[in-house]
């Protein structure tokens, strides 16, 4: 692995305190601790900028990105480390990625850089330790057969305590041992183990040459170049995955992914992963407990076949299954099917609130098809009884959302940003899980919100 050290911003030239030394307070004799900030941060956009902007409360009151925040480079992905980092992770259509980490300053109580960072293309995310990691699967130089070369899964280990990059790769080609190569989706941290959501995306070039015997059916093997964007593909290449209704969860015991992992399968479900062109959104989530609840789209409905390429369509509906606390593999006895719950429609993204309480994104028209799909209903899931609750009451009706944020969980509920079509500024709903209902809270004065979160201590 290659490590690098990240740029400090923040540092005098002057010799003054370092950027994580406690600041003198006023009138003291530098022993006194550096006093603690407690903020709610909120990721807010305004026209083409992007703002951090804090508030004390989010059940009420405003707040506003004009003239006021800390403007940032603009994030695809919000990550907060804990309460003590904010991360930016910025998707660059697959060239490299750039980010920055955000703190609160004790002076101030204003957020303000802590470090940037530069990485491998990322299409997925999450925490690990000390480290906030991505991932994506990107073409290799390790590794060629007859000219082709094999693509491999490559890492950033970007540490909140160090300030340090760790880069790493391992090679995606016939990871499940079928012959396909994968891209991960999604990272939980649970029962001293990591858990990813491991899905195949059919057999490339190298893959075809190299493990000819995995190839189910000829007729899947590309003759023609076709597709677009991140389904591109040309002759010799399957592009989809031979295995549309099963679910892989590879289960890291170690701390670095050199590790050799557990791979738990499972046919009640497809693969589990929320997609959007080329990001894969994490749909597996532990309960308090430490149970595993592995939430799948049911996406392997969407592959149709042409004239010119076959492709295997899957079956499966949108589901939910788990791996018990300390088990490594999937739980026999439990299963749902989400599109016989609420209002029978797929799901697209979801985050755990509390407890066995589960916030659920969902297509609103009931169907997945086309990236276009409208997104706008949400409903609240509960692992061990399988009910599933649409959020109606409190919230703007569907067909005026106009975009849903990342929500934050506190005290229980989740807060999730807003945006409506009716001119109204985003506004923080607080939604209650245990009766699915939601109230309005913090309105912030800008074009969007994309994330909030909680920040204490002081830079």
């Amino acid at each position: 692995m290659k490590t690098t050290t990240l740029i400090l911003l923040g540092l005098a030239a002057t010799g003054a305190a370092g950027l994580f030394t406690s600041c003198e307070p006023s009138g003291g004799n530098g022993n006194e601790p550096t006093p603690a900030v407690d903020k709610y941060v909120i990721a807010a956009t305004n026209d083409d900028a992007t703002y951090l902007v804090t508030a004390d409360s989010l059940t009420g009151g405003n707040v506003t990105s004009v003239g006021s925040g800390t403007e940032t480079i603009g994030g695809s992905y919000w990550v907060f480390y804990g309460d003590d980092y904010l991360f930016s992770l910025k998707y660059n259509d697959g060239e490299a990625g750039t980010g920055s980490s955000y703190g609160l300053d004790a002076a101030t109580g204003r957020v303000r850089e802590a470090r940037k960072y530069t990485f491998n293309r990322i299409t997925t995310y999450g925490v690990w330790g000390d480290n906030v990691i991505t991932c994506s699967t990107n073409d290799g130089t390790q590794e060629e057969m007859d000219g082709y070369k094999a693509k491999y899964l490559q890492f950033n280990y970007l540490n909140s305590k160090t300030g340090t990059t760790t880069t790493g790769s391992r090679i995606a080609e016939n990871f499940l041992g079928n012959g396909e190569i994968v891209s991960f989706a999604g990272f939980v941290e649970a029962n001293g183990r990591l858990y990813t959501s491991v899905v195949p995306m059919g057999m490339s070039h190298y893959g075809v040459k190299a493990f000819p015997d995995k190839v189910t059916d000829p007729a899947l093997v590309a003759t023609t170049t076709g597709g677009s964007g991140s389904g591109q593909y040309t002759p010799g290449q399957i592009p989809s995955t031979q295995y549309p209704d099963s679910a892989f969860v590879a289960i890291y015991s170690g701390d670095s992914f050199d590790n050799t992992p557990t791979i738990a399968r499972t046919g009640k479900i497809g693969f589990a992963s929320g997609r959007r062109r080329s990001q894969y959104y994490q749909t597996i989530w532990a309960a308090d407990n430490g149970d595993l609840y592995v939430f799948s789209p049911g996406y392997g409905r969407t592959a149709t076949s042409s004239d010119d390429l076959k492709k295997v369509q899957g079956q499966l509906p949108s589901g939910v299954v788990r791996i018990k606390a300390g088990e490594t593999d999937f739980d026999p006895d439990y299963y749902h099917c989400i599109e016989e719950l609420g209002n029978r429609h797929p799901l697209y993204r979801c985050w755990h609130i509390t407890g066995d309480y589960f916030l659920l994104q969902m297509y609103s028209s009931g169907t997945m098809a086309g990236t276009n799909a409208p997104t706008n209903e949400l409903a609240v899931f509960r692992g061990e009884t399988g009910e599933l609750t649409v959020v109606t009451e409190g919230l703007p009706a569907a067909d005026l959302l106009v975009s849903i944020g990342t929500p934050y969980s506190e005290d229980g509920a989740a807060y999730v940003p807003i945006r409506t079509t009716d001119g109204s500024y985003p506004t923080i709903y607080r939604i209650d899980p245990a009766t699915a209902t939601a109230t309005p809270g913090l309105t912030v004065t800008a074009t969007d919100v994309a994330a909030v979160g909680r920040l204490k201590g002081a830079l």
